[in-house]
């Protein structure tokens, strides 16, 4: 679906606190030692089990043990799309990373903060997040939001404005950021294909990343001959990043 891109406003947000409502585009869950540790083969895709209908996913990779707190990677899908699409393009990557992935489904065909505000896609994630942190162990400092096209936008944004739980933001290809509040510094990978036909490069990451860079963030930026697309080579690229320190900003 096409979309007009729009600027990121991130220069001019004002700083905010913890604790604000879904309206705001605030989380409320942080990582924690589980409460209701996961049965004891918990390996593999599993539904997230919070919705009988637009639900998501989660992948545990093989080699998560309940005593060493894993990465985990939190993945938004395009328009139309559901977190069983979105979370085939880090599955090939994810054992050999040790990364646990989750992957919701957005309770609309889109985001909420793509056509209005803030809200019941913030709660679903805000539940879903809690219950990742109370079954498994996740370690606090390698909480990453990801996503592709819509979802670059809501991830950036909700990103953004989440600092504080978000230490990495992975953006495929995305259309804008939406003005809200942020906190904290989290370190951004973005890429985007220069034949993009759904969101033109030059109104889109062009514009995203220079507003992104002049408020203070750290971002490796990547372009690549091609369509709106992840080639693998980009998503083992962020993959990489994410591994690394993250402070070779481009």
């Amino acid at each position: 679906m096409a979309m007009v891109c729009g600027t990121s406003s991130a220069n001019e947000l004002p700083d905010s606190s913890p604790g604000r409502p879904a309206g705001s585009g605030r989380l409320s869950v942080r990582a924690h030692k589980p409460t209701t540790p996961s049965a004891a083969e918990p390996h593999g895709s599993h539904p997230i089990g919070l919705d009988s209908g637009r639900d998501g996913v989660l992948y545990v990779p093989d080699s998560y043990k309940p005593e060493t707190p894993a990465p985990l990677v939190m993945m938004l899908h395009g328009a139309g799309g559901a977190g069983a699409r979105a979370i085939r393009r880090l599955l090939p990557l994810a054992d050999a990373a040790g990364l646990i992935l989750l992957a919701p489904d957005s309770r609309d065909s889109s985001w909420d903060a793509i056509r209005g505000g803030f809200g019941p896609d913030v709660t679903f994630i805000d539940r879903a997040l809690g219950l990742m942190f109370d079954r498994y162990a996740i370690d606090p400092a390698r909480v990453t939001i990801e996503g592709f096209s819509d979802g670059a936008s809501y991830a950036l944004s909700l990103g953004l404005g989440n600092g504080d739980l978000f230490s990495r933001i992975i953006a495929f290809s995305p259309g804008f950021v939406v003005p809200a509040a942020h906190i904290g510094k989290p370190l951004i990978f973005e890429s985007h294909g220069t034949a993009d036909e759904i969101l033109p490069i030059d109104r889109c990451s062009r514009v995203i990343v220079p507003e992104l860079k002049h408020a203070g963030y750290n971002v490796h930026y990547r372009e690549f001959n091609g369509p709106h697309a992840v080639p693998p080579e980009i998503a083992k690229e962020a993959i990489a990043w994410l591994q690394g320190d993250g402070t070779a900003g481009s």
